[in-house]
């Protein structure tokens, strides 16, 4: 379990192609061990943070489709509270996460805004599961993907990214606001923090082995 003991860890950021023989997992040098892959899925509103999730917490340098905003988007995309975003995401990103010798993380983060959303079914396929990142200045946004995910049966949890100089709610709060059932898991988090991602991520892979068990 030493790959998620630290905020700081050394191997964030560095390419799966250079990385040094010493610190190779069993299942790499080994194939016969071979851990369990599981995809997971980071959706949401625009702006909410799923790019800087997935980047905090992957262990390889991660696959972003970032592009910068243009005057074109003006009418669609509301930056009334992120008015320093310059980019956003046009496919997905990815990275990836070992847990341990036996589990493989791989994060899939969507497009935020409604005219990608015809990516979310082929993104999904596959996944054991999301995190839907909400942020409680504009709480609406949240609620395509939570409609998304009860309609396809997917297991999902709730995580608020709390920023910076906004009023910190506890997480009953926000089940109310959301209407969330009380099985669903519901937590304050911060993307920045791979720490606070990571209990994120066990959140919802436990969430998911309680609702499918086979």
């Amino acid at each position: 379990m030493d790959s998620v003991v630290s905020d700081a860890d050394s191997s964030v950021g560095v390419s799966p192609l250079v990385e040094d023989d010493e610190n190779l997992r069993s299942w790499q040098t080994d194939r016969t061990r071979a851990p369990i892959a599981t995809k997971i899925v980071v959706a949401g509103g625009f702006g909410v943070g799923k790019t800087t999730l997935v980047t905090a917490v992957s262990e390889i340098t991660p696959l972003q489709t970032e592009a910068l905003m243009t005057e074109a988007s003006e009418d669609t995309d509301d930056l009334t509270a992120t008015p320093g975003k310059l980019t956003t995401t046009v496919a997905m990103d990815f990275g990836r996460l070992t847990l341990d010798d036996d589990l493989v993380l791989y994060l899939f983060g969507t497009p935020g805004q409604q005219r990608f959303w015809f990516m979310w079914d082929d993104l999904v396929r596959g996944a054991i599961g999301a995190v839907v990142l909400a942020d409680t200045r504009r709480l609406k946004d949240c609620f395509p993907a939570l409609d998304y995910f009860e309609s396809c049966g997917l297991p999902y949890v709730v995580a608020v990214n709390h920023f910076d100089d906004t009023d910190l709610f506890e997480p009953e709060d926000v089940r109310e606001a959301l209407t969330i059932p009380p099985h669903i898991p519901v937590m304050i988090m911060d993307a920045r923090r791979r720490i606070s991602v990571i209990e994120t991520l066990l959140a919802l892979v436990g969430h998911a082995l309680d609702e499918t068990p086979e």
